[in-house]
């Protein structure tokens, strides 16, 4: 079987690939020019990378004609939510348009490729604390700029299988991190902070944004079995949330990650980090993917940010 990764230079494009190799398939994967490659450079030969720039409608068709995937895993996108308040035009273009030239290109080929779709729990946005735990029929109420393009890729895939009856599988990931998760999101640059301390090279100062929000926190090794689960066994037109099922708010990231720390440090609060308007609590069911594939997180949390802390040590030179 052969895989096309959009986005595999990515945190979870990096996970994914490994998972399928381990399962003898063969991954192909795409990336702009100028993507950094770090995430994956030690798969080397093992996977075959293609250049394309999913804005270029001419790029993506020429990349699916090329390598004639049997299925796809729609990864790619501008992710980081705080940015998409600084550029939401190019959030919108990159994460909609995008996904448009895929479904596009798919069409134009006479292509029936199985795709899924990696939408995000953003997609919920103001919730209600009735409605927590969040089910897939919960109303979508996105609060940035970025979901509001997820909401626009989930839609976008149901519209284009209601139209045109194409194989394609939704999925909602709540939170995920691990090694590699980039350094702009909260918990790796929670570990990324305390790596530099403990190489000093930073003073002892923690420095945070929104302590009381809470998360669903899955490992993306997890995750990326889940995308694959999905794909195999998920109904065409379907959207599946994938989560843990229990709430931690930020602090208690933060006190599990100090309590790894071999330094004494300090929190404070950072004006710059916080959002103009932010989710207080996203905590999900997974009920319906679980019953209909088994689906279970199997990586402890404490697990999951020690391994992000080792990395990130690792990188620093802190071990």
């Amino acid at each position: 079987m052969r895989v096309l990764i959009t986005g595999i230079t990515g945190f979870v494009g990096s996970h994914l690939a490994e998972y399928l190799l381990s399962r003898g398939v063969e991954v192909v994967g795409t990336a702009r020019w100028r993507s950094r490659t770090d995430n994956i450079d030690h798969l080397g030969d093992r996977i075959r990378l293609v250049e394309c720039d999913l804005r270029d409608f001419a790029s993506v068709k020429r990349v699916l004609a090329s390598t004639s995937p049997d299925q796809i895993y729609h990864l790619a996108a501008q992710s980081f939510v705080q940015t998409s308040w600084r550029a939401p035009g190019e959030t919108l273009t990159t994460n909609i348009i995008g996904q448009l030239h895929l479904l596009e290109g798919i069409r134009d080929l006479k292509a029936d490729v199985p795709m899924q779709i990696a939408g995000s729990s953003e997609e919920y946005g103001l919730v209600t604390p009735d409605e927590v735990p969040i089910r897939e029929t919960n109303a979508l109420r996105p609060l940035s700029p970025y979901a509001v393009s997820k909401v626009g890729q989930d839609l976008l895939a149901y519209q284009y299988h209601q139209s045109y009856g194409m194989h394609l599988v939704r999925t909602r990931a709540f939170n995920h991190t691990g090694p590699r998760r980039g350094q702009v999101f909260a918990t790796s640059n929670f570990a990324s902070q305390i790596a530099e301390m403990e190489a000093g090279r930073a003073e002892p100062v923690l420095h945070v944004g929104n302590l009381e929000a809470q998360r669903d926190f899955t490992d993306v090794r997890d995750v990326v079995r889940g995308y694959v689960l999905a794909l195999e066994k998920g109904e065409p037109g379907e959207v599946y949330n994938l989560c843990c099922g229990t709430g931690r708010s930020i602090q208690e990231v933060v006190d599990i990650l100090l309590g790894m720390a071999r330094v004494k440090i300090r929190v404070e609060q950072d004006p710059e980090r916080m959002r103009p308007s932010d989710v207080p609590i996203l905590v999900g069911d997974c009920t319906k993917f679980r019953g209909l594939t088994g689906w279970a997180p199997a990586i402890p949390f404490e697990q999951t940010m020690r391994d992000l802390l080792d990395w990130w040590r690792d990188r620093v030179g802190a071990r």
